[in-house]
């Protein structure tokens, strides 16, 4: 499938920033699974970006201005042909032992409700347990915008009941590692079949399966990952993995908004040409 991909986020400032940084982790890798063909980072005012990597592999571009700022637009645009393989995520450039990702963080804290949630799933073997995971999630987290922030823990998620993507993650990650299994936050984009336009980018979650490798769970929607995704980034959390991560100094009354369109190139060629 060949997937194309528009993504904006723009920051307005009441007051000029003198000063702006951004960790941007826009651009996915080539893969087996997925091809990039072509992708830009631009932005609409003189900056600085530098090109580099961080410990989980991902791609990195690290944004300065050069001058005062009212308003700055980061702007990704790239074509991707993604092939399905399951869910499992073929071999990589893995940097980092799959150990790495039992480490407990902030946001996916076990507490005693994810503990006993977990230990419905213990028994099965190591992939059924999973699936049965995700399916449990899916129909215990309601999948409803605005009742969450990013700073919401997987228990806290879970005790609510509702949550975005994101939230279905880390509840998925931290029950995971509660059962001894390795588990990880993804980024990246989703082709809908409803939908072009959307309001973010996606986020699943992979878990650690001994001679299967790294496999892909999305909790949100109750699926493993196909070629409808495109794997940008990946975290212990979302901390790690997010697309866009920074801060001004000297502005006052920051507004952020973003504009996502995620297509079936091949359809919408087809479209154009009829």
């Amino acid at each position: 499938m060949r997937i194309q991909i528009d993504h904006a986020t723009t920051y307005a400032y009441d007051r000029a920033a003198r000063f702006i940084i951004q960790v941007l982790r826009l651009t996915p890798r080539s893969t087996e699974a997925q091809q990039v063909r072509r992708w830009s980072v631009e932005t609409d005012v003189d900056t600085r970006l530098r090109r580099s990597e961080d410990a989980f592999g991902n791609i990195v571009h690290t944004l300065y201005t050069e001058q005062p700022t009212e308003s700055l637009t980061v702007r990704m645009t790239g074509e991707v042909i993604t092939s399905d393989t399951g869910g499992v995520v073929p071999p990589g450039q893995e940097t980092l032992s799959p150990l790495v990702f039992l480490r407990d963080t902030a946001l996916t804290h076990r507490d005693r409700l994810i503990s006993v949630f977990a230990s419905e799933f213990s028994a099965h073997p190591p992939l059924e347990r999973l699936h049965r995971l995700m399916a449990a999630i899916h129909g215990s987290v309601a999948f409803e915008v605005g009742v969450t922030t990013p700073t919401h823990t997987a228990a806290e998620v879970l005790a609510l009941g509702r949550g975005v993507c994101q939230d279905h993650a880390h509840v998925f990650i931290a029950c995971a590692r509660q059962m001894g299994t390795p588990a990880r936050y993804v980024s990246g984009h989703l082709l809908r079949s409803d939908t072009e336009d959307q309001d973010a980018a996606h986020a699943w979650a992979e878990a650690w399966i001994e001679d299967l490798g790294w496999v892909g769970f999305d909790p949100a929607n109750g699926v493993c990952p196909t070629d409808h995704y495109v794997r940008v980034a990946t975290g212990l959390d979302y901390l790690g993995a997010a697309p866009v991560r920074g801060a001004s100094y000297g502005g006052g009354g920051e507004r952020l908004s973003v504009r996502l369109s995620v297509r079936d190139a091949d359809m919408q060629q087809g479209q154009q040409q009829a």
